[in-house]
């Protein structure tokens, strides 16, 4: 088995699109990269972090003020690892976090604390990925620098079929190793 050489981590937030999170991490696995894991609080009452765990090979975090097993500022240390942050499936209070520049959770600490590019995959009903707000949280990020990869059309948990759809896997997979080169 090769080593791999860049490490992805991969932000999950409270969505219930963090199931596709599996299928993400697993995807990055096999093209070698090492992934990650930082879960919300939120991520939590929808997919467990062992499941994600036995993914990645890595442990899983989720909380800022656990006991480290050694001593290592954990938001800094994750921040430093990272060679690309990759959020997927975002939320749009994520978003609204990263663009108000509030850090009050894990995975904003970490956000905040890279210099490693960040990939952003929304998930979301439509009328909260279409309001004002959320579209002006966007483009503050991006006009600093933060990649967006879908939503795409699709169905969504409301059982609308409309915009807010995570983007497909090998989309977001893609969008990840185009910035690692």
């Amino acid at each position: 088995m090769t080593q791999p050489s860049k490490t992805v981590l991969l932000g999950i937030t409270g969505s219930i699109a963090a199931y596709r999170a599996c299928d993400i991490a697993s995807a990055l696995k096999k093209s070698s990269l090492d992934v990650q894991v930082v879960m919300t609080k939120e991520a939590l009452e929808f997919i467990t972090p062992l499941t994600l765990q036995t993914i990645s090979q890595n442990k899983v975090v989720s909380d800022m003020f656990a006991l480290p097993e050694k001593w290592e500022v954990i938001h800094t240390s994750l921040a430093d690892r990272a060679d690309i942050v990759l959020i997927a499936p975002a939320t749009a209070n994520i978003i609204g976090k990263l663009a108000s520049g509030v850090c009050d959770d894990i995975l904003s600490s970490v956000v905040f604390a890279t210099t490693a590019p960040v990939v952003i995959a929304p998930a979301m009903n439509e009328k909260m990925y279409k309001h004002p707000v959320t579209q002006r949280n966007i483009d503050t990020l991006k006009k600093i620098g933060y990649h967006f990869i879908g939503p795409i059309k699709g169905r969504l948990a409301c059982g609308h079929e409309d915009i807010g759809h995570i983007a497909d896997t090998a989309e977001i997979v893609k969008e990840v190793k185009r910035l690692l080169k």
